[in-house]
């Protein structure tokens, strides 16, 4: 099989990178999402990055026309007609499953459908779905056009056919997929937690401040200091991946999500996208 066509489901951050990723790479692309103010704002978003990147000499005015053309925007399921899904929907695994079982309902019998979950069990999402030999993870990272890793995510469902035509995909986006097992967190996410929760604790107990922090690792090396990371991928998102975790390893002290990060979501400071966060953006 192929792959001609994706359809990807949720024109969240996520979302729309994915599809202005498999836009650029040249493939006929449909996003759909139901929020008509969230595709719209989508969009707008898309056709400003491929704007910029014009204007950076980063690609050609063909190449920014073909992109933009590619994309299709849809609010109607019954459009959503495709080789492949990438959800990047609400992180429910019954939402994402009954998803999965109602595009199945309505496309070929062997689409294949692809979750972009950075924490949720894909056995779960997968054992009830109708073809869960066709249910597999493709974990894009934030920004998806830019960042190069996809972890490629087995059940114990997902057949060799599956992984092959993923991992290839990925591959034709420009990508690094590395095949992972389905576990709490992945790869990236589950080495992760001590990076983001270690930094917190330092600042709970007043060892430091999350300015000083992020200074000292960047120095040491490190791209982004952990509190910027946090601001960038949202605190919301972050904390929700730090729970999972913790709550699928039976709640390790170590892994304890944060009563900081926690206030932090509660308050509605959940970095760039609301504008505050460990960092004021306005």
């Amino acid at each position: 099989m192929e792959i001609h066509s994706i359809c990807v489901c949720g024109a969240g951050t996520m979302g729309s990178g994915i599809a202005q990723a498999t836009a650029q790479a040249g493939f006929a692309t449909i996003l759909y999402e139901l929020n008509p103010a969230v595709l719209e704002k989508a969009r707008s978003g898309i056709e400003r990055t491929l704007q910029q990147l014009k204007d950076k000499g980063k690609i050609t005015g063909e190449q920014q026309q073909k992109a933009a053309q590619l994309i299709r925007y849809t609010g109607d399921i019954r459009s959503c007609q495709a080789d492949i899904f990438i959800e990047a929907i609400v992180e429910k695994p019954e939402v994402k499953a009954a998803l999965f079982n109602q595009l199945a309902g309505l496309n070929r019998n062997d689409a294949v459908f692809a979750s972009n979950t950075s924490s949720l069990s894909l056995t779960a999402i997968a054992q009830n779905v109708q073809h869960p030999e066709r249910v597999i993870g493709m974990h894009f990272f934030n920004p998806a056009p830019v960042m190069k890793l996809v972890e490629v995510v087995n059940t114990d469902f997902t057949n060799a056919h599956t992984t092959a035509l993923v991992t290839e995909l990925a591959r034709q986006l420009n990508k690094v997929p590395v095949s992972c097992k389905d576990s709490p967190g992945f790869i990236v996410n589950r080495v992760a937690r001590p990076y983001y929760l270690e930094a917190l604790r330092l600042v709970e107990e007043g060892y430091t401040d999350f300015a000083r922090l992020d200074r000292l690792l960047e120095a040491a090396g490190f791209k982004m200091g952990p509190f910027k990371l946090m601001d960038l991928i949202g605190n919301d998102i972050n904390y929700a991946v730090s729970s999972s975790v913790w709550e699928q390893l039976n709640r390790p002290e170590r892994l304890k999500p944060s009563a900081l990060q926690e206030e932090k979501v509660r308050t509605g400071r959940l970095g760039k996208k609301s504008g505050e966060g460990y960092y004021n953006y306005s």
